[in-house]
C-alpha cells in the first residue's frame, strides 16, 4: 500500500494531501467491510432512515438543515468503525444526494410529485 499512496501523493490530476490518500484507502477498507457485514452498503445506508425516504417541507432554502439526527447517527457509526472525514455534515449531504431525503422546498415545481 505504500507504493500506491506514494504513486498518488505524484499524481497532479488528484489533491495530493498524504492524510486524505491515506483516508481514502482506509475508508475503502471500511466500506468493503460493511458491505461483507449487511450484503450490499446500499442496506447499511437506508437504515439510518429506516428505509424509507424522508419527506421534508422546508419553506425556504435556508430552513434546510446542514445536518440531521440521521446524519449524526451515520456519522458516529461510521467513526466507531474507523472511517475518515466523515462528519455529520458530509453525511447528510450523502443522504440527500442519494435521495434518502426529499429536501427540496415546497415551492419546488416537483416537490409534490418526489413526496410519492
Amino acid at each position: 500500500m505504500g507504493r500506491t499512496i506514494a504513486e498518488l501523493l505524484s499524481n497532479s490530476g488528484i489533491v495530493r494531501n498524504r492524510i486524505k490518500i491515506q483516508a481514502a484507502v482506509s475508508n475503502a477498507q471500511v466500506f468493503l467491510g460493511i458491505q461483507q457485514e449487511f450484503g450490499c452498503f446500499d442496506r447499511y445506508i437506508w437504515q439510518f432512515v429506516k428505509g424509507v425516504p424522508v419527506q421534508n417541507h422546508w419553506a425556504a432554502p435556508q430552513d434546510v438543515p446542514a445536518t440531521t439526527t440521521e446524519s449524526d447517527l451515520m456519522s458516529l457509526d461510521l467513526k466507531r468503525r474507523r472511517s475518515k472525514f466523515v462528519g455529520s455534515t458530509i453525511c447528510y449531504a450523502l443522504i440527500q444526494a442519494v435521495g434518502m431525503v426529499n429536501d427540496r422546498t415546497i415551492q419546488y415545481f416537483r416537490h409534490h410529485e418526489l413526496r410519492k
